[in-house]
């Protein structure tokens, strides 16, 4: 299974904040953005990713991420010009992709909660499998309808008058066919290849899966102020309650055994004095009291 992180896009809604860098990279509490979705994957047992985003962002992300080895997994990089669409991301990773399945999330979606769901999706996919989450504002998101029995009817991307609640979130798992149906789609009215055109193709195929999350998973989209003022918080009051950090890439290298406790020493050895550092070494002091992945 290869992992993509489509951080790309305008950025509008967060501009001039945009005009300077990306909005995977503003500060979400105490890290980019970014390491959010990098964290799922990582925990979702995926090792071989891809960030895709503009040319000069791309360097920013190097910066931070490099190749990935000192967290023991393999990060790629590869450029989308214009903000195309999501569905974009599976013709630019073409080659990254290969012959496997791949699972895509949205660089500014965060999930938090035990994230079995994930890897039993990942393990159990045939075709295609999309998650939908119960939200109050429908219309801005794609959005899944069902039967009584829970069957798929429908999916489409930003009604006017939803059919559901249910909103497909930015996470997305797909076998090799989706390079091809990609390939083949038309752009949208707005210009883009729209990922709800890929679902739509697979539901048509009778090969598309709707997992509807349970109340214990959160996720939060981070596409407006208010929103990343409100996953800021989130965050936040959790890490503050518990003591524990949320998406620290670092020590779920570590406690995933992704690397040696040398290499995760070397890590806190690199980083300058701070929070961040304090935390990394109580982890390394008392592993035992951490909870583990």
């Amino acid at each position: 299974m290869k992992g993509i992180v489509l951080a790309g896009g305008a950025g509008n809604r967060l501009f001039p904040t945009t005009k300077v860098y990306s909005k995977q990279l503003v500060q979400l509490y105490d890290k980019p953005l970014i390491a959010y979705p990098i964290s799922v994957l990582m925990l979702a047992g995926i090792k071989d990713i891809i960030i895709i985003s503009d040319a000069n962002t791309n360097e920013l992300y190097k910066k931070l991420f490099g190749n990935g080895s000192h967290l023991g997994i393999q990060i790629s990089y590869e450029r989308q010009e214009q903000p195309n669409g999501i569905a974009e991301a599976f013709i630019i990773a073409e080659k990254f992709i290969g012959k496997d399945s791949v699972t895509l999330i949205l660089g500014d979606n965060i999930f938090y909660g035990k994230l079995d769901f994930l890897r039993n999706a990942i393990k159990y996919n045939k075709g295609a499998t999309v998650f939908g989450y119960h939200v109050k504002d429908p219309q801005r998101y794609g959005v899944v309808d069902f039967d009584e029995n829970g069957k798929v009817l429908s999916i489409e991307e930003k009604p006017i008058k939803p059919k559901s609640n249910f909103a497909v979130v930015g996470l997305y798992i797909y076998n090799n066919d989706v390079i091809e149906i990609a390939k083949n789609l038309t752009p949208s009215a707005r210009g883009e290849l729209e990922i709800t055109d890929i679902n739509k193709e697979y539901l048509n195929r009778g090969d598309l899966e709707v997992e509807v999350f349970g109340r214990g998973i959160a996720w939060l989209d981070t596409g407006t102020p208010q929103a990343l003022l409100e996953a800021s918080t989130f965050i936040g009051a959790i890490e503050h309650r518990q003591g524990l950090k949320i998406a620290c890439l670092e020590e779920i290298a570590y406690l995933k055994k992704y690397i040696s406790k040398s290499e995760f020493q070397e890590i806190i050895d690199s980083i300058p004095q701070c929070s961040y550092r304090d935390y990394l070494v109580d982890v390394i002091k008392n592993e035992h009291l951490f909870t583990k992945y």
